[in-house]
């Protein structure tokens, strides 16, 4: 009788700053039948020098990394390895980052809160080669895709891009320019001018028109 073949681990790269999110992760994965986590890093650097490094078949990212936003960080994989599914592990609300995901080349959006069977699906479904979001996001976001709800039919925010999406959500927590540079780790004049972009974008003339603007927004977000 010839001996069954055992087919490889699927390799997964997990990206997140924080320490017990990534050991709590690895943990869940490697229970998994035929799932291995093969390289963990807390950052974009760290991310970018493993898959110069090693070959994975998924990759597991954060929005909120030290050193870069993992929007753009999406992007800079896509280009290095633009075969790698990328599935976004995120305490941030989809509303705010599911879609843009997406856009960036992103497979899939989970929310940190789910439980471990969620998760487990969702990255089943990723690997497999299908997109994973919530039940809630995907009429909405299929509409927008289909083509069902025009671009210019949608929210004003649609047209800012990731870098000044995330300034202005920001802005709608409050957040003061200082601290929105230290933050994303950029000069204050450059978040000056990504205010000035945002307010032009949104038809906007004063600070505090967009200080209202964007705390209006986020309280419909919470909304929906």
């Amino acid at each position: 009788m010839a001996a069954k073949i055992k087919t490889p681990d699927q390799r997964i790269l997990i990206v997140d700053d924080h320490p017990m999110m990534r050991t709590g992760l690895a943990q869940l994965i490697g229970n998994e039948p035929g799932l291995k986590v093969t390289a963990e890093a807390d950052n974009a650097r760290q991310a970018i020098d493993a898959l110069t490094k090693q070959k994975f078949d998924l990759a597991l990212l954060d929005i909120s990394l030290p050193d870069k936003n993992g929007l753009e960080l999406i992007k800079d994989i896509r280009v290095l390895r633009p075969e790698l599914p990328i599935l976004v592990v995120s305490m941030h609300d989809e509303l705010f980052y599911a879609e843009r995901v997406l856009r960036a080349g992103g497979r899939g959006y989970i929310m940190k809160q789910e439980g471990g069977k969620k998760f487990l699906a969702a990255i089943r479904q990723v690997l497999a080669g299908q997109i994973y979001v919530s039940e809630k996001m995907s009429e909405r976001i299929l509409e927008v895709f289909s083509g069902r709800q025009a671009e210019n039919t949608g929210s004003p925010v649609r047209k800012l891009s990731d870098r000044e999406f995330e300034v202005f959500r920001l802005i709608s927590q409050g957040v003061s320019t200082r601290s929105i540079a230290e933050h994303l780790h950029l000069s204050i004049k450059t978040v000056e001018v990504h205010r000035a972009n945002i307010k032009t974008k949104l038809g906007l003339k004063t600070a505090n028109d967009l200080v209202r603007y964007a705390v209006r927004w986020l309280d419909s977000q919470s909304q929906v």
